[in-house]
C-alpha cells in the first residue's frame, strides 16, 4: 500500500474570533475517490494536496491542519468556522480538487469515463476537539467562580 507524507500546517490550539463568535471546530474529513478506485499515486497525492491548500486561499477563515492522501481517499484535519457548513467545505473541496486533477491528469478521463468528478459522493467526518470530560467539567463548574466565567483546564 502507497502512503504519502503527511503535511502538517499548524499544531497549537488556538480559539479563533468572528464577529459574533469565538470557535474552536476542527473536523476529520476522509472523502473516497468514486468506486474507491486507486488512482492517488504518489506524484497525484502531492499534486492534491497543493489543490486543497488553495482554497484557503479563497477562503482564509479555514485553516487547513493537516492533509495526506492513500491511493483511494484523502484524509483532512481542517478549522472550519461556524458561518460554513462542513457539508459547504467538503463540496468547495471536491469541486475545486476534481476538476483540478482532471485537468491535470487526463487519463482520469478514461477512469471515469461517461462520469462527472473523481470523489465518492460522501464522505466521513468526525469533531475533533476537547475531550467530553473536560467540557462537562467545565459545565458543571458554572457559576461557582467569582469571575463568571469557570477555567477551561486542560
Amino acid at each position: 500500500m502507497e502512503v504519502s507524507a503527511v503535511f502538517v500546517y499548524s499544531t497549537r490550539m488556538e480559539y479563533k474570533k468572528q464577529a459574533h463568535a469565538v470557535y474552536y471546530a476542527q473536523y476529520h474529513i476522509v472523502i473516497s475517490t468514486k468506486y474507491r478506485r486507486k488512482v492517488l499515486k504518489a506524484g497525484m497525492g502531492e499534486y492534491l494536496k497543493r489543490k486543497v491548500l488553495q482554497v484557503s486561499k479563497f477562503h482564509p477563515e479555514i485553516e487547513i491542519i493537516e492533509v495526506n492522501t492513500d491511493l483511494d481517499h484523502i484524509h483532512l484535519l481542517l478549522s472550519i468556522p461556524p458561518k460554513f457548513s462542513v457539508s459547504e467545505v467538503v463540496k468547495m473541496i471536491k469541486a475545486h480538487t476534481g476538476t483540478s486533477m482532471r485537468k491535470k491528469f487526463p487519463f482520469l478521463d478514461k477512469v471515469y469515463w461517461g462520469v462527472s468528478g473523481i470523489w465518492s459522493i460522501g464522505y466521513f467526518v468526525s469533531t475533533v476537539g476537547i475531550n467530553e470530560e473536560t467540557v462537562r467539567r467545565y459545565v458543571q463548574k458554572q457559576g461557582e467562580e467569582d469571575s463568571g466565567q469557570a477555567k477551561l483546564e486542560f
